[in-house]
């Protein structure tokens, strides 16, 4: 059992390493596209509409809606998927391994918020983006460990991925709960029934994924129109997909699980990473990195990521509550805390979900994620290397 899980963690971890070069490469492509020739092509194709349906029946949305709601549906999905593996049978499946990363995900999520909100408190049409910064990016994050390789314990490579984890279902339930737009009943209502005949699948113990499919396609669309936003439909899916823990028996869950992930993580982050993280650079200056939008960002995911993470880990640890990752030092688990600062895909989600009424921010927004998960990739990254040359 202990081989199975543990091969399955491995697995993990090199998908997520390869994805976090790969979201690296297209971010920076992004930037390179939108300050060039070819920037007004680059804008204007994400801003070309494209209907999908037949006939009347269907929606037309443009090209980055339907890659940030319906693709990152896809990508919220898997995330889902993932969490709910790790508590059933994973690194959090029991109390005492789950409370380090559980704790310092809290505080990880908690100071840069409160960061976020000193800095925007006297401009009260930017508040709204106080979640901006509490998202730690799991891949990108695994990535800039994975180029360490054997000289950063394995145990930190779990609680990065734990605390990411829980970091992912934090925003979850934020997009949830704050980013949600005018309701509307009908379309709740047919959540809900959809919602139901997904967990008589799930009772049924149904092992194959074509009818779950279909009613999640339904549910996707009823999301989409409920006001809710429609990656909370993913979410929805994968919480009822079935899963058993016993080695032998067949989870729908780890296969589905597989199969999405590498074009979860070879397409559709990247793509994501692609499309929004394109911000031109024409007459950017310190002052304009000094408004409160990109500075509230920069300093929560810089400065708050590490020293939340940290903070309420300690705390867990010398309370008897949490034990020090093995084989590690507090530098090296407190670098791991500082490449919690790399936000980057859930942080320009939530951006996109804070400012969709205001896109004037948008640009901040891209400029303090981009800046704050760079300088926590640098400094994070020289400090694990220093503290692994001391081990």
């Amino acid at each position: 059992m202990i081989n199975y899980i543990s091969s399955g963690f491995r697995w993990f971890f090199k998908l997520e390493a390869a994805s976090g070069i790969l979201l690296l490469i297209s971010a920076i492509i992004a930037l390179y596209i939108s300050n060039s020739e070819l920037s007004n092509l680059y804008f204007d194709t994400l801003d070309k509409y494209i209907f999908i349906g037949i006939n009347k029946l269907g929606l037309k949305l443009s090209v980055l809606h339907w890659i940030n709601d319906a693709l990152m549906a896809i990508f919220f999905f898997f995330v889902t998927l993932e969490i709910k593996r790790e508590f059933l049978q994973g690194e959090l499946s029991s109390l005492k391994q789950a409370m380090l990363p559980i704790i310092g995900a809290v505080g990880g999520m908690l100071i840069p918020a409160l960061i976020y909100i000193v800095i925007n408190f006297d401009t009260p049409s930017t508040l709204n983006g106080w979640a901006i910064p509490s998202a730690t990016d799991i891949a990108f994050s695994i990535g800039i460990l994975s180029l360490l390789g054997s000289r950063v314990p394995i145990s930190l490579k779990v609680f990065l991925t734990a605390l990411a984890i829980i970091d992912d279902l934090g925003a979850i339930v934020i997009i949830a709960f704050f980013y949600t737009g005018n309701l509307s009943i009908k379309y709740l209502i047919l959540i809900l029934i959809t919602f139901i005949f997904l967990v008589i699948l799930n009772r049924l113990s149904v092992k194959r994924f074509f009818p779950y499919l279909i009613l999640g396609l339904f549910l996707w669309f009823f999301t989409h129109e409920s006001g809710v936003h429609a990656t909370i439909a993913g979410v929805l899916l994968a919480s009822v997909i079935p899963h058993r823990k016993k080695e032998n028996d067949f989870s729908l869950l780890i296969k589905v699980e597989h199969a999405v992930s590498p074009y979860v993580a070879y397409f559709i982050m990247p793509l994501f990473a692609f499309a929004n993280a394109g911000v031109s650079l024409d007459g950017l200056t310190l002052s304009s990195l000094l408004e409160p939008v990109p500075l509230g960002i920069l300093l929560g995911l810089f400065l708050g990521k590490q020293v939340g993470v940290f903070i309420f880990s300690y705390a867990s640890i010398k309370f008897g509550l949490a034990k020090l990752p093995s084989n590690s030092n507090w530098l090296s688990f407190y670098a791991v805390g500082i490449l919690t600062g790399i936000g980057f895909t859930m942080s320009l989600f939530v951006g996109n979900l804070a400012f969709i009424d205001n896109m004037k921010y948008m640009d901040g927004v891209k400029i303090g994620v981009l800046s704050g998960s760079l300088l926590s990739t640098i400094v994070g990254f020289v400090l694990l290397l220093l503290s692994s040359k001391k081990n």
